[in-house]
């Protein structure tokens, strides 16, 4: 027999999955569309205009599901399982909006979304290194959009949907108070923010660091162009200062890891930093490496 739940905003939550959907879609939809357009000259401007369409529709999907995140977050719709496991009525508004990102979904998100900055200046200031660039751009975005899927292809989930209902997630739907049709009613609050991640650090720490992720993939996205177009020294020159850029923001967001953990935890030395700030001292470290490289390769190819 079906209960009719009372309470609940579904229509928010067919959204979002809409939004996934289209951005997902989107994101394909761009890379294919970019590959075309540096492989085929001659069809190179309707192929680069379908890819340009495909990817704004990615990126104001991104950007739709942010907004959407968010409202339901400040306006406590506990129905949703995300909301209710990462946020809660009685948590200041920056820890509110720090929220979004405890979660595995959120984090994704936040690293799509800096993305799409990065690549919209690959769009307009990339010129004809544009197409190769996005092809991987774009695949690394599908990637990332599928990590919030939350579809069951062959037995096998792919993803995890932040716009799960608090009574289909696993964990909760065999639960007995969810087979109360006023089962909102029963819930006064949500989990919230985990008390070690209630520190200012955790407001601007991972939106730097996820920064300092994303602008890792640009100089790879170059070099995956240069082997694709065969301008295999070429691409070193305008990979160069993305390079350090990212240096620069890894490290920050690095820094300000590692201030959250001494502070908040109380970790007495570097190597008992939690293992996500170690985990994300190996890209730095190897971008560092790479970035060096690429500015001796310049030195010698000078005249």
């Amino acid at each position: 027999m079906d209960i009719q739940y009372i309470g609940e905003a579904l229509g928010f939550g067919k959204f979002g999955n809409l939004l996934i959907a289209l951005s997902f879609s989107g994101a394909i939809l761009a890379a294919i569309s970019y590959f075309f357009s540096f492989k085929r000259p001659s069809e190179n401007k309707a192929w680069q205009q379908l890819a340009r369409s495909a990817f704004f529709i990615h990126s104001i999907s991104v950007i739709g599901i942010f907004a959407l995140l968010y409202y339901l977050i400040f306006n406590h719709h506990f129905e949703y399982y995300y909301v209710w496991q990462h946020s809660s009525t009685n948590l200041p508004w920056e820890y509110i909006f720090a929220s979004f990102w405890e979660g595995q979904e959120g984090s994704f998100l936040l690293w799509t979304f800096w993305h799409i900055v990065l690549a919209w200046f690959i769009i307009k200031r990339g010129g004809n290194w544009e197409a190769p660039v996005m092809v991987t751009v774009s695949l690394v975005q599908a990637f990332l959009m599928s990590m919030v899927l939350g579809v069951t292809i062959l037995g096998y989930k792919l993803g995890t949907n932040p716009f799960v209902l608090l009574r289909e997630h696993p964990d909760m739907a065999n639960l007995p108070f969810i087979k109360m049709a006023d089962y909102l009613s029963k819930i006064d609050d949500g989990r919230g923010l985990n008390p070690l991640l209630q520190n200012y650090w955790m407001v601007i720490h991972p939106p730097v660091l996820f920064l300092g992720f994303a602008a890792t993939l640009i100089p790879f996205a170059f070099a995956m162009a240069g082997m694709m177009t065969k301008r295999i020294k070429e691409w070193t020159t305008p990979a160069l200062s993305w390079s350090f850029f990212g240096v620069m923001t890894l490290g920050t967001g690095i820094l300000m890891g590692a201030a959250w953990a001494y502070e908040a935890l109380s970790f007495g030395g570097f190597w008992a930093w939690d293992p996500v700030e170690n985990a994300s001292l190996v890209p730095w470290l190897t971008l560092v490496g790479a970035a060096h490289v690429m500015l001796i390769h310049k030195k010698m190819e000078a005249p």
